[in-house]
């Protein structure tokens, strides 16, 4: 198990992306080799570089992309090998598809018919090998490490749901410790798992059961938390943790419910240098101009089908709160009819909302209303990664009902997000409340990496058309 972003990854996914993406540049040298075996001046005029190395990355970031997009390296939803066999039939398609587009587009990154038909082949043929041999040697040389959680309240309870739900993860849990010794309980075990007594067995218990990892989830630590043995278990190398911290790398989220402010104040993250910063900016004018760019001709389809659907302008012009809570007005292509708060005022959207027109419905379901909102990026009132921009009114109502509300105003709201790939629609203040979870979990771990795993995220989510309302 590793840590990529802050949240816990399966060492074997990423060990399989590494190995994959190897494999792929060696079936295009295979290719190439094969396709001209009996020409070896050819085989090295066509392998110089830089050109083939550019061909090569390309071949490479295709499939793999296609392959992150048909769930082959989620191993939390693997497969049985014969369904699996068919995604990756499946993935291969789109990824040949993804290659006839971009060789369409530059075609100086183009390979040769036969080469990309023997190298495809070798593909399907290197990758099912790699994953049954992995799986064989997985089981062998990669044993469970075993977890030992504190306490045997609703804290513990709830990160050991986690981390079952997690098989990905190889983590083993030994069981429970009640820390109140001398107390009579009327449960020996919680959740299936076994629950020991008293605070002096915890460096016996760490012993006897092999334990690598301890997990501290205790409600309210004062006087209960032993300390000294922790510390001597610590540096002999056994991994000590917060509760709080490891549900946050494993959903993705902050528990608010049970977080406290000390958590924000000492836990890492929250870091933003000024290079990540200017790489940020950068990256958003390079996205929105290119977006922009390439979406003017769908962009102008979509203002005729808005016209011919229904009166009102094609552009709705709506007041959000941006960066430290300064106001702004957002661009959207209207997907409501132009009196939707006649009369009601502003109000959520809600499932079947009878006010969205025929054509905002499909704007809506492919994210497409969101397109103008490259205009923001550029003009500097939005990042293309960010909390997403709320109303005025709702920002309002919900700072007064949720602690640490106002804290999403401190980085420039983003035209997805993410709570935006995590979560669905928001239409209520408890869903406000889940999705600034994810957004604060977002500002703790802000990165570039991270925003282009979200890009990739929303790509999927706008492909799929779903999470729209």
């Amino acid at each position: 198990m590793v840590r990529l972003c802050n949240q816990y990854i399966s060492a074997k996914s990423l060990i399989m992306v590494l190995f994959e993406a190897g494999l792929l540049v060696a079936a295009l040298v295979c290719g190439v080799k094969l396709r001209f075996w009996n020409d070896p001046a050819e085989f090295e005029l066509y392998t110089q570089f830089p050109i083939f190395g550019w061909q090569a990355a390309f071949f490479v970031m295709a499939f793999q992309v296609c392959f992150y997009y048909g769930d082959l390296y989620d191993l939390n939803s693997r497969r049985k090998y014969y369904p699996e066999w068919m995604c990756l039939g499946q993935s291969l398609g789109a990824g040949c598809l993804t290659l006839g587009l971009l060789y369409f587009v530059i075609p100086a990154l183009m390979v040769g018919r036969g080469v990309f038909f023997i190298s495809t082949v070798l593909v399907s043929v290197f990758v099912s090998l790699d994953r049954l041999v992995l799986d064989a040697l997985w089981r062998v040389v990669a044993p469970k490490q075993k977890a030992l959680i504190l306490g045997t309240g609703r804290l513990a309870d709830t990160v050991a749901r986690e981390l079952r739900n997690r098989d990905d993860l190889d983590i083993e849990l030994a069981g429970f410790l009640e820390l109140e010794s001398g107390m009579s309980h009327s449960r020996n075990s919680l959740g299936g798992l076994p629950i020991f007594d008293g605070p002096e067995e915890l460096r016996a218990i760490t012993s006897r059961e092999h334990i690598s990892r301890i997990i501290v989830a205790l409600e309210d630590r004062r006087g209960l938390l032993p300390t000294r043995d922790l510390v001597r278990l610590r540096v002999q190398g056994v991994r000590v943790e917060d509760a709080h911290t490891v549900m946050a790398s494993l959903t993705g989220r902050v528990g608010l419910s049970t977080v406290r402010p000390s958590w924000f104040v000492f836990s890492e993250g929250f870091h933003r240098s000024r290079m990540t910063l200017m790489g940020k900016r950068a990256m958003d004018l390079a996205f929105s101009l290119v977006g922009l760019i390439v979406s003017l001709p769908l962009m102008g389809l979509i203002t005729i089908a808005i016209r011919l659907d229904s009166k009102g302008p094609a552009i709705y012009r709506q007041e959000r709160v941006g960066l430290g809570g300064r106001c702004f007005e957002l661009l959207k292509f209207r997907s409501m009819r132009a009196d939707a708060e006649v009369g009601n005022g502003v109000q959520w959207a809600c499932e079947n909302d009878r006010r969205i027109t025929r054509v905002g419905r499909f704007l809506r379901k492919f994210r497409l209303d969101e397109v103008p909102q490259f205009l923001n990026v550029i003009r500097g009132e939005m990042s293309f990664v960010g909390p997403r921009p709320e109303r005025p009114v709702f920002v309002e109502q919900l700072r007064k009902e949720i602690s640490y509300y106002d804290e999403r105003h401190s980085v420039r709201p983003g035209i997805t997000g993410w709570a935006q790939v995590q979560y669905h629609y928001g239409s209520s203040v408890e869903d406000s409340f889940r999705k600034l979870e994810y957004d604060l979990f977002y500002l703790k771990n802000l990165s570039l990496l991270f925003d282009c795993a979200i890009v990739l995220k929303t790509v999927r989510i706008v492909l799929m058309g779903s999470g729209s309302r």
